[in-house]
């Protein structure tokens, strides 16, 4: 019960803790993506994944991290955005890789849209008073692409074998 509630509660909490955290602050802990890795890890192990299965898994993981570290040194993306990428990959696995790769994207174009227009309007007085949206306001301030990274994680989790492996039942009230 604990390995279920630990696959249904943890992955998608710390995704949206860093999309809250990365729309409040403009950071990603790396608390967060070392939180992920660690989660990973207790339910690889304590669920009895092997390691022909886990392989996969830690190849998707290096793979994003390359691709966004590649993408960081070029002023893309942060680099909290960077480790919490690569730490969704592990979680995904080559399985799911490319499906949570898209919907991030999509989800970071329409986000990105979204706050190029929103940051042409002025500000209403009465928002001004708030440091977090001054500061996504501004027109020098990057993405949060923290947010789409967790929308695309949580639109992906549901379908990875995380989940459907969860035994529903034990959560029925009697």
């Amino acid at each position: 019960m604990i390995l279920d509630l630990m696959r249904l509660l943890l992955f998608p909490g710390l995704m949206a803790y860093a999309a809250i955290s990365d729309l409040f602050t403009m950071t990603i802990s790396n608390r967060i993506s070392l939180l992920l890795v660690a989660g990973f890890a207790v339910l690889a192990i304590f669920g009895g994944m092997g390691i022909q299965d886990a392989l996969p898994h830690l190849g998707a993981g290096a793979l994003v991290l390359v691709a966004a570290f590649t993408c960081f040194a070029f002023g893309w993306i942060g680099g909290g955005d960077a480790k919490l990428a690569a730490a969704a990959g592990l979680w995904f696995g080559f399985d799911h890789l490319l499906n949570y790769l898209v919907y991030a994207s999509l989800f970071g174009g329409a986000l990105t849209l979204l706050l190029l227009q929103f940051r042409q309007w002025p500000l209403p007085y009465a928002l001004g008073g708030q440091a977090w949206l001054m500061r996504l306001h501004h027109k020098e301030t990057g993405i949060p692409y923290g947010i789409a990274l967790a929308l695309g994680a949580l639109l992906v989790y549901p379908d990875t074998g995380w989940v459907k492996t969860i035994n529903l039942a034990r959560f029925a009230l009697h």
